[in-house]
């Protein structure tokens, strides 16, 4: 066999290990943001219409959420906020509406002071994603809700379902004392 064979057959080999290489790692790194954003990944691919650019996305909230300060609540603001939601719940009898807006002002609260964004629902969304997948699609129809009930369009039953929604953001966001801190890796 001549060098030049040799050399071919070699950078052919090379060629071939890079590409399967290069489809396991795809294959890997979709596989992780499928188990981690659990419908949120069909959704984003649904949103996307394509996959890279949906994972891309996916990554870049991984990312961010990798890089922001989070912190926890101190036992004050912890108590202030569990309060706060008392105070929704009893206000909901009487006005449905208003307490599931105030329900939706006090998760952003909560959201802002543990270091998340708060700025709009869609960075609120992103965050909740990244950190909190399972709760994605509950803050995801709370939210709904709410934008329906401010053009006037939302049922006093659609408020409460709303308000559950909220509930297990809260609980889930608010975090106990001793919590650890969820990092994407």
């Amino acid at each position: 066999m001549q060098y030049s064979q040799i050399v071919t057959i070699v950078v052919a080999a090379v060629a071939v290990l890079l590409v399967v290489g290069l489809l396991l790692h795809r294959r890997s790194r979709s596989q992780h943001l499928r188990n981690h954003f659990g419908g949120e990944y069909d959704r984003t691919l649904k949103d996307f219409g394509d996959r890279r650019r949906a994972e891309g996305e996916l990554l870049r909230r991984e990312q961010r959420i990798s890089q922001l300060q989070i912190r926890p609540l101190s036992p004050s603001d912890r108590q202030k906020f569990t309060q706060e939601w008392q105070d929704c719940q009893a206000r909901f009898v009487d006005d449905p509406g208003g307490a599931v807006m105030a329900a939706d002002r006090l998760l952003t609260g909560i959201i802002k002071a543990r270091g998340y964004a708060a700025g709009s629902a869609i960075e609120r969304i992103a965050d909740i994603s990244a950190a909190y997948p399972e709760h994605t699609a509950s803050y995801r129809l709370a939210n709904e809700v709410v934008m329906r009930h401010e053009r006037g369009q939302a049922s006093t039953e659609d408020l409460r379902k709303a308000f559950v929604h909220y509930r297990r953001v809260f609980d889930q966001i608010l975090g106990e004392g001793n919590e650890e801190f969820k990092r994407v890796s």
